[in-house]
């Protein structure tokens, strides 16, 4: 089969489609056969050498993706054959995934629904299930006015959406007059461009204070949007840091304001399969009955997996970015 493979630490073009040994399903595992695999951010980091501790990291050479769409092809011992040819969502042992076949734990197979092609299911699977997680965590209620950063990336395009079905005033940030466009088409009350110096002026303009920032930006943008937060009601929920830097706040300046800072790790969601289940679930449904839209930014074959980071690093990308095998 063919698979994307990194032999060395680097820029993107140390991704290269290669020929190799079809994997076989072990015990509890299945065989998916590969329609679309989702980018993460975090594996560019990986790629890059930034990450090398990251949970379940192979030895080089190694095959990037986690999170991949298929048929399933072949299922090993302790499995039955009444699943194959479903088409289901699935994750990877941490790797494996941008190839045209991926062995994955059974347990975490999630079927797709009929009305869903693959490619669409992938853009709301992990980030569906988080974005709903964080919701959640914020203790959104309607009326709460809520910030949400990078809201024209993969999570941000699915909070705006989920947010406005709460109820709430969704004020989301994105860099470019595209990414703008579609955040207000997504439903946002108000688009800020947080590459504007006056970004924040312009949010309180908009909408006052804000009673929750949902973070995954940190560094000097989440410092900022901490400042925007409504005193005794105001919480930030920080779920990565992808300028570079984690936010930094000290615990005077929550006590001196009431405020609420929470961190979020989608790797502690996705140690609970059932509630990751439900929630992923969930958000299926939702497509499927039109209430929320899967934002497919762009896709690329298996041999530009290169020009899929590159995309993915220099933050031209929208909503969720594939492969296609």
């Amino acid at each position: 089969m063919r698979a994307v493979l990194l032999k060395d630490f680097g820029p993107p073009d140390r991704l290269a489609v290669a020929e190799v040994p079809d994997p076989r399903p072990g015990p509890g595992e299945v065989t998916v056969r590969v329609s679309a695999v989702g980018i993460q951010f975090l594996e560019t980091q990986i790629r890059a050498g930034l990450m090398r501790d990251a949970p379940g990291q192979a030895p080089l050479p190694l095959v990037l993706g986690k999170e991949v769409a298929g048929e399933v092809a072949a299922t090993g011992p302790g499995v039955g054959e009444e699943i194959l040819g479903s088409r289901v969502l699935a994750t990877t042992a941490a790797v494996g995934g941008y190839a045209e076949l991926a062995v994955v734990p059974a347990d975490s197979l999630i079927p797709v629904p009929e009305a869903l092609d693959t490619g669409a299911a992938v853009a709301l699977y992990r980030h569906g299930a988080t974005a709903e997680a964080l919701i959640r965590a914020a203790r959104v209620a309607p009326g709460d006015r809520v910030l949400v950063q990078a809201a024209a990336g993969a999570v941000g395009t699915i909070l705006v959406q989920l947010l406005k079905r709460r109820g709430a005033t969704v004020i989301g940030t994105a860099g470019g007059g595209q990414k703008l466009t579609l955040v207000k088409e997504l439903g946002a009350d108000h688009a800020v461009d947080h590459a504007l110096p006056d970004w924040a002026d312009r949010v309180r303009e908009a909408a006052g204070g804000v009673d929750v920032v949902l973070d995954h930006i940190g560094g000097t943008l989440g410092r900022e949007a901490f400042g925007l937060l409504a005193s005794e009601t105001g919480r930030q929920v920080v779920f990565g840091f992808s300028g570079g830097a984690p936010l930094d706040v000290k615990p005077l300046e929550l006590l001196s304001r009431n405020l609420t800072l929470t961190g979020f790790s989608a790797r502690a969601l996705w140690s609970r399969p059932d509630q990751a289940r439900e929630l992923v679930t969930g958000i299926l449904d939702l497509a499927v009955e039109g209430a929320i839209r899967p934002v497919v930014g762009q896709t690329f074959p298996l041999a530009e997996a290169a020009a899929a980071h590159a995309a993915v690093e220099a933050r031209t990308t929208v909503g969720k970015t594939l492969l296609i095998p």
